[in-house]
C-alpha cells in the first residue's frame, strides 16, 4: 500500500543543517549481508555466538574464530552497496552535514560513496593485532604461527578482525564521536535496527533530548519506535531513494513510494 511523506517530514529534512543516519543490519541484509546469527549455517550452526566472537574463544580457538571471520568477510566481498546506501550517500549534496553512525561491519556505506561515517562496531575488512591493536593490511600479514592464524609483523601478537566483540566495549574514538553527533544532529534517520543492541540504541534516545526530530526507516516496529516523530514503513531500499526525491527532487509536497 502507498505510503505518504507529509509537508512537515519534507520540510524538517530540507531545512536540516546536521543530519545523522544511524544504520543497523536491517540496512546490510537488503544487499544481501547476512546478519550475525544469519551467518551461523552449515558448519558453524553448532557453535553458540559467544564461542565465535569473544575474547575467550579467540584464546583458546584462534584458528576457529579466524576461519568464521575469513568466512564472513567472504560473503560480504561479494555484497554491493543497495539504493539505500546510496540515497545516503546523495544526501550529502544538499544537507552541509552528514553523519552516518552505523552498527555494520561492512563498509558498505564507504563504498556507496559516504564521506563521515562512524562505524561503533569495527570493520570487518580491517584486521589488527590482539596485542598491540595495531592496523594491519594483508600484505603485511606474518606468516602463521603453529596456531594457523597470521601474526603481526611487528610484536608477533595473533591477528584479528577488528571488530567489536561480546564482552568488549566499543572504541571510545568512535562513541564519543557518535554521541557529539547525535547530540548535535537536528534529524535523525534510524535505519534499518532493531533498537535493542546497547549502548548502540542509546543515540537515538540522546538525539531526541538534544531536540532532533527522529525518523525511523524499518519495514517492522522496533524498540525504538515509541520515541519516532515519524515512521516509514519499508525498506531502506525503496523509502529512501522515494523520500530524497520527494524532499530535494523534482517532486513537492506529498510523495509515494510502494
Amino acid at each position: 500500500m502507498p505510503h505518504l511523506f507529509p509537508l512537515p517530514l519534507v520540510e524538517r529534512l530540507r531545512t536540516a543543517r546536521h543530519l545523522v543516519v544511524f544504520s543497523g543490519a536491517g540496512m546490510s541484509a537488503e544487499s544481501g549481508v547476512p546478519t550475525f546469527r544469519d551467518a551461523q549455517t552449515g558448519l558453524w550452526a553448532r557453535y553458540d555466538p559467544t564461542e565465535l566472537a569473544s575474547p575467550e574463544a579467540f584464546r583458546r580457538h584462534p584458528k576457529r574464530v579466524w576461519d568464521w571471520y575469513a568466512w564472513r568477510r567472504e560473503l560480504v566481498r561479494r555484497a554491493r552497496p543497495n539504493p539505500g546506501h546510496e540515497a545516503v550517500a546523495r544526501l550529502e549534496r544538499w544537507v552541509p552535514q552528514v553523519t552516518v553512525v552505523t552498527q555494520n561491519v561492512d563498509g558498505l556505506h564507504q563504498q556507496a560513496g559516504s564521506r563521515r561515517v562512524i562505524e561503533l562496531h569495527g570493520n570487518l575488512h580491517r584486521t589488527v593485532c590482539a596485542q598491540c591493536r595495531r592496523v594491519v593490511p594483508p600484505e603485511a600479514w606474518g606468516p602463521p604461527g603453529p596456531e594457523g592464524v597470521p601474526r603481526c609483523p611487528a610484536c608477533g601478537g595473533l591477528l584479528r578482525p577488528d571488530v567489536v566483540w561480546f564482552g568488549e566495549g566499543l572504541p571510545q574514538d568512535a562513541w564519543q564521536a557518535a554521541v557529539r553527533a547525535a547530540q548535535r544532529a537536528d534529524v535523525m534517520l534510524v535505519v534499518g535496527t532493531s533498537g535493542l543492541v546497547q549502548p548502540a540504541a542509546s543515540l537515538p534516545v540522546m538525539a531526541k533530548e538534544a531536540g532532533a526530530y527522529l525518523v525511523e526507516v524499518n519495514p517492522r516496529p522496533s524498540a525504538l519506535s515509541p520515541l519516532m516523530d515519524h515512521t516509514l514503513r519499508g525498506p531502506a531500499g525503496q523509502v529512501l531513494p522515494a523520500l530524497v526525491q520527494a524532499v530535494w527532487g523534482t517532486d513537492q509536497g506529498f510523495s509515494k513510494y510502494e
